[in-house]
């Protein structure tokens, strides 16, 4: 057994989320167009008969604006410092910028392998890919260099082949089934949030959370009732939409996915809660995961 832990770190909204989906064949984080919708360090697992990777997908590294953005880095930094091996995931139709550089100059304090994955290649034709691997590899001594499209799963298998050359540990961490380490609660609520994200675009900010409160569950289905919490009146407007259009679609959106989740026909129950910011925050950041947001 070959096994070890993978950090997937970069810039927001490079696709960290889409290939850990990509690689480990299920939704086990949520993808947004939204920056910094990873909000947790999730764990994805992929075994492969004497393989086992423990993907950490991260918070995207950026200049924090308020407390939670420093608060996400913190969380990615962490991730640096603790797996085995770093993917360091760039959006290659995007300009080589300072963000870049910045989390380049981070590789250069550690030792351990470091591979550049060129992501979107389906966007561009193959001589501007090449330009993009000479103008990175000027920057660092990158392990290795894999241009892949996450969404498409282009080049994912190759990804694969390259990690089990690195994997240092021989400890199987999870059994063969084992594909996340977050609870179905967890993925659940999350599988709400992706979908409020999806659905109003920049008229709520990424700071609105969703909290399962209680699931009855038979033979054959399962009743959920969840909420969704924001701190101003106008943002529970404009979620619950007008005569509950909105609601009801990210409901059903969400159900969906709970529903392939969960294999089992899905009773979705939405709500939404206003909870002020100077009222009950420390039991909502809690809740999602940020108990030492106020020492931030």
């Amino acid at each position: 057994m070959k096994s070890g832990f993978i950090g997937l770190v970069g810039r927001p909204n490079v696709g960290k989320s889409t290939l850990l989906n990509s690689i480990i064949g299920r939704k086990v984080a949520i993808t947004s167009n939204k920056p910094q919708t990873t909000r947790n360090n999730i764990q994805g697992i992929y075994t492969d008969g004497d393989y086992q990777m423990v993907f950490v997908d991260t918070p995207g590294i950026h200049k924090p604006k308020h407390k939670l953005g420093k608060v996400l880095n913190k969380q990615a930094f962490f991730s640096i410092n603790d797996v085995d091996i770093i993917l360091f995931l760039v959006d290659i139709t995007e300009k080589l910028g300072p963000g870049d550089k910045f989390i380049i100059e981070m590789f250069k304090n550690i030792n351990k392998p470091v591979i550049l994955i060129l992501n979107k290649i389906d966007k561009l034709p193959k001589e501007e890919i090449l330009i993009k691997i000479d103008e990175y590899k000027d920057l660092y001594n990158f392990d290795e260099i894999v241009p892949v499209s996450a969404l498409k799963r282009e080049n994912v298998n190759h990804l694969i082949d390259v990690l089990k050359k690195y994997l240092p540990d021989t400890i199987r961490y999870f059994d063969d089934n084992t594909i996340t380490n977050v609870d179905v609660t967890f993925m659940i609520s999350e599988y709400i949030r992706e979908k409020v994200l999806e659905l109003t675009n920049e008229e709520v900010p990424h700071s609105t959370t969703c909290i399962v409160e209680n699931i009855e569950e038979d033979n054959n289905t399962i009743i959920i009732n969840a909420s969704i919490i924001v701190d101003r009146d106008n943002l529970k407007k404009i979620i619950i939409g007008k005569n509950g259009s909105m609601i009801k679609e990210i409901g059903i959106r969400a159900r969906k996915d709970i529903e392939e989740l969960l294999n089992k026909k899905v009773y979705l129950d939405l709500f939404v809660k206003v909870i002020p910011k100077w009222r009950d925050k420390d039991k909502i950041l809690n809740e999602i995961g940020f108990k030492d947001f106020n020492n931030e």
